[in-house]
């Protein structure tokens, strides 16, 4: 299963959507008045969004063992390439853990999966998911991350890795890493100096004297 291939598939359809809380990007902010710089891009937020990052960013959530499990989930889910980095690189847990105590709604699904993740490894390997070595991960992985081909055993875990696929995808691809990989330009400008000669020859018509002063050339 090509992950990074499917991922961004259906992440480029619904990244406007994803854009929503592009606000809530983790990392560091240097506030400049009413601006905040993270990653190298200038938020204008309001105050009352300044102040809503403080509150989020003033604690933490994920125990240590939860975001190592969702840093080797993460990675699993968008592994690092001959194309780009991996979710790890792009800041994904960080985006997560940032996530879950912006969004409330998150913290139950994302914290009951991890513990049903670890009590279902213990049940097949002794061990929690975080202690497993690769192939056991992935044995783990490949049986809840197909909806349609997973046993109803295992529906919780289906849930909990729909979820973190979402919020990996929606990590990753809105970070600088992501958009490179996708290679979205954004709006960029470009210089156009008109009609070629040979065109304009292949139709038969020309500029004007006056089009040719007051048109803008470029080098």
């Amino acid at each position: 299963m090509n992950r990074r291939d499917s991922l961004k598939a259906l992440t480029i359809g619904t990244i406007g959507a994803a854009a929503l809380i592009d606000g809530c990007k983790p990392g560091e902010v240097k506030k400049v008045a009413n601006q905040s710089v993270a990653d190298g891009f200038v938020l204008d937020r309001q105050p009352e969004e300044l102040k809503q990052y403080d509150k989020v960013v003033s604690s933490t959530f994920f125990s240590e063992h939860e975001m190592a499990t969702i840093t080797i989930l993460a990675d699993i889910i968008i592994p690092k390439d001959e194309v780009s980095g991996s979710a790890t690189d792009a800041k994904v847990p960080e985006f997560i853990e940032f996530i879950v105590k912006d969004m409330p709604d998150h913290q139950t699904p994302m914290r009951g999966g991890l513990r049903w993740l670890d009590l279902y490894a213990s049940k097949r390997y002794e061990k929690s998911f975080k202690s497993c070595n690769q192939q056991e991960r992935i044995s783990i992985v490949d049986e809840i991350a197909y909806p349609k081909k997973a046993k109803p055993e295992v529906a919780q875990g289906v849930a909990f890795f729909n979820l973190m696929r979402n919020l990996t995808a929606t990590g990753f691809y809105t970070s600088k890493i992501g958009v490179e990989d996708v290679g979205y330009k954004g709006n960029t400008p470009n210089q156009w100096n008109g009609v070629p000669d040979d065109v304009l020859k292949q139709y038969g018509v020309a500029y004007t004297e006056k089009e040719n002063k007051e048109c803008v050339k470029y080098s």
